[in-house]
């Protein structure tokens, strides 16, 4: 089992903008060269991929150059986490989590079933475990108390199912909690 550089937990709450900010212009942005070079002819989802790193090197940039814009965004994310806390690269500049967030926000909203955290508060004996080992610093337990274990930045990693002694968290496959 791997230790966390620091355990600090993150407040991601006063920090969501900054995410949703990098994502709208992200998406802006590939939307804008996308209507400006005429649309996509065709998508190669393993484009250039090496080693299970996609980088590419051509004449004006060279691959090492690549290489470096990888390696300064991984030291960017372990930067973060050594100085913020626990998954503060998720809470502060991942662009995959607005759409993990949206994604969630369409199911509930048309209540598609699919894999999700349910929880048993009469088993629960109040260890507060599952909130000190969720990697995204959510208050587990208050959503175990309350039986309502939907959060937008929960990444479904199971953290909590693994930790809960009493068995109070488990996965379900349904349309709702």
């Amino acid at each position: 089992m791997f230790e966390p550089i620091n355990n600090k937990l993150v407040n991601g709450s006063k920090i969501n903008w900054i995410k949703w900010t990098i994502w709208i212009l992200w998406l802006s942005l590939i939307v804008m060269f996308a209507v400006n070079t005429g649309g996509y002819r065709s998508v190669d989802l393993l484009y250039h991929t090496q080693s299970g790193i996609s980088v590419a090197g051509t004449a004006d940039r060279p691959i090492f150059i690549a290489y470096i814009i990888y390696y300064v965004v991984v030291a960017l994310f372990v930067g973060l986490a050594i100085f913020a806390g626990r998954r503060a690269g998720c809470h502060t500049i991942c662009w995959m989590a607005p759409f993990m967030i949206t994604g969630r926000w369409i199911r509930n909203r048309f209540a598609w079933p699919s894999l999700r955290l349910v929880a048993d508060a009469s088993t629960c004996k109040d260890c507060k475990s599952c909130s000190k080992t969720c990697p995204m610093s959510l208050d587990v337990n208050a959503m175990v108390q309350a039986q309502k274990m939907e959060n937008a930045e929960c990444i479904l990693c199971g953290t909590c199912v693994d930790n809960c002694s009493k068995k109070a968290i488990r996965y379900s496959f349904s349309a709702g909690n």
